[in-house]
């Protein structure tokens, strides 16, 4: 009965193209979400309706709609047929909008090729060093360490946001002055051929391939599927002159993928590996490994030096927190090394490197509380890093709060009692889950592996938000993983 009568109100429009604009324009999704909707005036949860020129033209359909309908209901002037509009245009509503959302997308489709012909023939005759981050999970982290280091002696520029698609990536290309000398791209990766569209056009000189995991799982269907759309920029790189290629091998899958490539015949790419212990080529022996030594991580952030082969060291020091950040600082310190950077511009570079918003992000509150706001991290290797620097904190009581992983598919079970296993192995104090279809699987994993904290539960996160300021003392530490997206309440 609630979820009939939340469609008779002002807001069911509103939430229609906000639900239609959120699932990317994707029908399929959007109905997927709308079968699952309870009640229609709590869809904006988390987010709000962006009003962008195509939302608001799709609520001016839907006025419109409703209008004409209307004024010839009542031209009739029957009270049956003015019972019956009633009743059924709310369900009829959602068809029509995606009726003109599809023919939107036909209009659109053309001038969004335009645009992106546009913007591949602009970078083709680009000069600057243009470098493609491709992965399941770390790619605005890549992305941000590289801008901030790099910029220290080189005019850089990156794309905004999450911008990883083709359209995102035109618009960010329209802006560019032209005179850059690096350029940096994060690919976004949904379905197979999505890296290879990418890579075609922006024709990177450097790939980095920031790990695979089970994100996004639910579109690519299997790990194997989404192996092979993350490398199509190794395919692509395969066939440049001087391409090089860096590849997390703490990614199980990405260094067995990378070595497999590393043994082709005729293969010039270089490739190198990068994680906790530093950076080393896979495919050659050179002077320019670069290893890691002495790392530490806490609150204030993470340190370790990084040695190569002539006895060189270069001091890394970042507000970046966890060890899992070894890896990625490493690469970057790398790549500004070989492009000629001096080492104190470079460590300078690093210095200013911090945490990015919504990603192992702390905060001081007032009570002497600490807060990790990590919300963004929603993938299992997100999680076990910030499981692994909670483990590194002493003499806090440790709060961990989540409400699991959307889009895990067959391996939701699976990988989410493997996180109450790292969470019962590692101690913490109190874990407070969010009550929805993935969190009893933590649960289970808790109560396997004999979880000696507090289990807390709560309705929704919101509740969870109002509640633990009275739950909490001084000195208490709360991160937060994850946030539940408004198409999976």
């Amino acid at each position: 009965m609630k979820r009939f009568l939340s469609k008779y109100s002002f807001k069911y429009p509103r939430s229609l193209v906000y639900m239609l604009q959120a699932s990317e324009y994707n029908l399929g999704e959007f109905f997927g979400w709308l079968r699952r909707v309870e009640n229609f005036k709590e869809v904006e949860q988390r987010k709000k309706l962006v009003k962008t020129f195509k939302a608001q033209l799709l609520l001016g359909m839907i006025a419109f709609f409703i209008g004409i309908t209307l004024a010839v209901v009542l031209v009739k002037g029957d009270i049956f047929s003015l019972l019956i509009y009633i009743i059924l245009l709310p369900h009829v509503l959602p068809y029509w909008l995606a009726l003109c959302s599809f023919k939107l997308s036909i209009i659109q489709r053309p001038i969004e090729k335009m645009m992106i012909n546009k913007a591949k023939s602009k970078l083709k005759n680009h000069k600057a060093l243009k470098i493609g981050i491709a992965g399941s999970y770390g790619k605005t982290t890549m992305k941000e360490i590289l801008k901030t280091v790099l910029a220290q002696s080189k005019k850089v520029a990156a794309t905004p946001d999450n911008k990883n698609t083709p359209i995102g990536v035109a618009r960010f290309v329209d802006t560019l002055d032209g005179d850059e000398e690096i350029l940096i791209f994060e690919m976004g990766e949904y379905y197979s051929g999505d890296i290879k569209e990418l890579a075609e056009m922006v024709n990177p000189d450097v790939g980095i391939i920031t790990g695979i995991n089970e994100a996004h799982l639910d579109k690519f269907k299997n790990i194997e599927r989404t192996t092979e759309t993350i490398f199509e920029i190794a395919d692509f790189l395969k066939n440049k002159e001087n391409a090089k290629l860096y590849v997390n091998v703490e990614s199980r899958l990405a260094l067995e993928k990378a070595h497999h490539l590393s043994k082709q015949e005729d293969i010039t790419l270089q490739i190198c590996g990068y994680g906790e212990r530093g950076v080393e080529y896979i495919n050659e022996v050179g002077e320019s490994n670069w290893h890691a030594e002495g790392s530490e991580t806490d609150l204030s952030g993470t340190r370790f030096v990084l040695k190569n082969n002539k006895g060189e060291g270069i001091v890394v020091s970042s507000k970046l927190l966890g060890l899992h950040q070894v890896g990625p600082l490493s690469v970057v310190t790398h790549l500004a090394k070989s492009l000629g950077m001096k080492i104190e511009d470079i460590e300078l570079g690093l210095k200013n490197t911090r945490p990015f918003e919504h990603r192992l992000d702390p905060r001081e509150e007032s009570g002497g509380i600490t807060v990790i706001d990590d919300s963004y991290n929603g993938n299992p290797d997100g999680v076990r890093a910030a499981i692994n620097f909670l483990k590194e904190i002493k003499n806090k009581r440790r709060f961990y709060i989540t409400p699991g992983l959307v889009e895990m598919g067959s391996k939701t079970e699976e990988i989410h009692k493997q996180i109450g296993r790292e969470l019962a192995e590692a101690g913490i104090e109190k874990v407070v889950l969010i009550k929805n279809s993935v969190t009893a699987f933590i649960e289970a994993g808790l109560g396997e592996h004999n979880f000696q904290g507090e289990l807390i539960w709560f309705d929704s996160a919101l509740d969870a938000f109002k509640s633990l300021p009275s739950r909490t003392i001084s000195n208490d530490l709360l991160l937060y993983q994850n946030d539940w997206p408004d198409n999976y309440q």
